[in-house]
């Protein structure tokens, strides 16, 4: 199952603007732009900040936090060796 975690697309929409030129902007190919904005893929952190710059919005309103995977769920593997 594929997990929408972010709003790219929709940012996009609303301001009018292609994932053609979201892949302009970051130097990107428009695949990955495209992978993006279906959700089959991810953007890192760090081009989701780049991102929300580049549309002038909010990181908040990039992410999809409803949609976040439950840190409870054996699925998923959380790296925490960082934190230690």
């Amino acid at each position: 199952m594929i997990r929408k975690l972010n709003r790219i697309k929709t940012a996009l929409v609303d301001q009018g603007k292609t994932n053609k030129w979201l892949a302009e902007q970051l130097g990107k190919d428009p695949a990955t732009i495209s992978k993006w904005c279906t959700n089959a893929s991810q953007p890192s952190l760090e081009m989701m900040m780049v991102i929300a710059k580049v549309l002038n919005v909010e990181m908040n309103d990039l992410v999809r936090l409803d949609e976040a995977p439950d840190p409870k769920s054996k699925d998923i593997a959380f790296d925490d060796t960082q934190n230690k």
